[in-house]
């Protein structure tokens, strides 16, 4: 795997422990910022660079787990790993279900506390990028009409222009007319093209498309120091 950098976030209400994290992952390449808090990573946390979150569990106030679920309602949430001296399953199992991308105990070694951080940097790197695609995939649907929207829906379903002229009470030169617009404004070139984009955007199957919203939403090894 390539070194990935960017931005970690340490949130730990354990100062010498959060300043420990903070100088190896600072040696280690990445810009570094320090929480001692759940509440002030919500008030001051930049997550619009690539990066993660080192979080603990147990914090007076918001916990780990609470911000997670707080995290998890944005529209891009960082990819959280959690470092705790508290583990236990059930709050693992939780962790994880909630989409951790992993769950370590203190004390962790360093190269795999760097390891974990490498791994949720690069998912997030590729997760952005897939948002950003599937962004301009939603720009470009917007820009049909309703009724090339309900060619696109009734072509991906494998509809033939006959069929849609039928459906939509209009002549089937019409149809082929609202299809070679949509191929164009979405910039394809076949219907295989089509279906993916509307596989891609959780479209299949709808019987006339929506416009998108983009502000909607959308887990040891020893031998090495320990932080």
């Amino acid at each position: 795997m390539m070194a990935a950098f960017g931005i970690v976030h340490v949130v730990d209400d354990d100062a010498s422990w959060r300043q420990s994290a903070g100088r190896l992952l600072t040696a280690a390449g990445h810009q570094v910022a320090l929480y001692e808090s759940a509440a002030r990573f919500l008030e001051t946390a930049n997550v619009d660079k690539p990066g993660c979150i080192l979080l603990d569990v147990r914090m007076p106030g918001l916990t780990g787990l609470q911000l997670q679920q707080r995290l998890a309602e944005m529209r891009h949430a960082l990819p959280i790993v959690f470092v705790s001296g508290h583990g236990d399953v059930p709050t693992t199992v939780l962790a994880v279900k909630a989409g951790a991308e992993d769950f370590l105990l203190k004390p962790v070694a360093t190269d795999v506390l760097l390891h974990a951080v490498q791994r949720a940097i690069v998912r997030d790197k590729e997760d952005r990028t897939m948002h950003e695609g599937l962004d301009v995939l939603r720009a470009r649907i917007v820009t049909l009409t309703p009724t090339e929207r309900k060619v696109l829906a009734l072509v991906v379903c494998g509809k033939l222009n006959k069929q849609i002229a039928g459906e939509l009470d209009t002549a089937e030169r019409t149809v082929k007319w609202h299809r070679h617009n949509v191929m164009q404004k979405l910039q394809i070139r076949s219907v295989a093209e089509l279906v993916s984009i509307a596989e891609q955007l959780g479209l299949v199957g709808a019987h006339v498309y929506p416009i998108p919203n983009p502000s909607e939403p959308h887990n040891r090894r020893r031998g090495s120091p320990v932080l």
